[in-house]
């Protein structure tokens, strides 16, 4: 059976308008929580700037118990808290609920790690110039982990793009609820093969920006 693309096409448009609200509105709410997440994790460990060992346990805790949960099993756990959010668990404003939380989580401890990784000795330097705790912190700790943080949301950015796909098989709208209804479902492999495509030339393009603004961070 031929694509009829004339039919197709307005639908596809749609789709990725849903899955750009989708990926726009995950990223910038979990870049922000997320990097909430990470400072708080990175701050209160022992012997750190913020030192809270119960405060610490806690948020590692939540983050290692969310973390490695499948996202497409994570979609449907947090199926009640996304009804008393939104009022409905389909759709793209439903979708974007589970897509915060995961990425909250993986992009705080993505975060953790970049700053976990910054010399203690500017740390330091910073404290005994009289930087306070939280300036050290922001003005400090974060700007010198700031090239490996954007290729951390860079990656991250990827892994929106592949939720907002997921999110497709439970009637979340976007890219992914295009591929499965008209593509697998209507077994035309040729939708299926133009979804890849565009998902692949996102995945690079976001790839191909976040390596740019990572080295002219590193080159300033």
């Amino acid at each position: 059976m031929k694509t009829d693309w004339s039919l197709l096409s307005p639908v596809l448009l749609e789709s990725l308008g849903q899955t750009f609200i989708m990926v726009l509105v995950t990223i910038i709410a979990s870049g922000i929580v997320g990097l909430l997440i990470g400072a708080a994790l990175y701050a209160t460990r022992p012997g750190n700037l913020l030192e809270q060992p119960a405060v610490f346990q806690i948020l590692n805790f939540l983050v290692n118990i969310i973390r490695p949960i499948p996202f497409i099993i994570f979609i449907t756990a947090v199926g009640p808290l996304t009804m008393l959010v939104v009022g409905t668990t389909i759709g793209t404003s439903a979708a974007i609920v589970p897509m915060v939380l995961m990425a909250s989580v993986v992009i705080g401890r993505v975060v953790e790690q970049n700053l976990v990784a910054v010399d203690p000795g500017i740390v330091e330097a910073a404290r005994a110039c009289g930087a306070g705790r939280l300036r050290t912190l922001f003005g400090v700790v974060v700007p010198e982990a700031l090239a490996p943080l954007i290729l951390g949301y860079t990656f991250m950015l990827i892994a929106v793009v592949d939720m907002s796909a997921m999110v497709g098989v439970v009637g979340g709208g976007g890219i992914g609820d295009f591929a499965i209804t008209y593509g697998y479902q209507q077994f035309d492999w040729q939708v299926t093969l133009v979804t890849v495509v565009i998902i692949i030339v996102l995945v690079q393009l976001a790839q191909f920006v976040g390596n740019k603004l990572a080295s002219w961070v590193l080159h300033r």
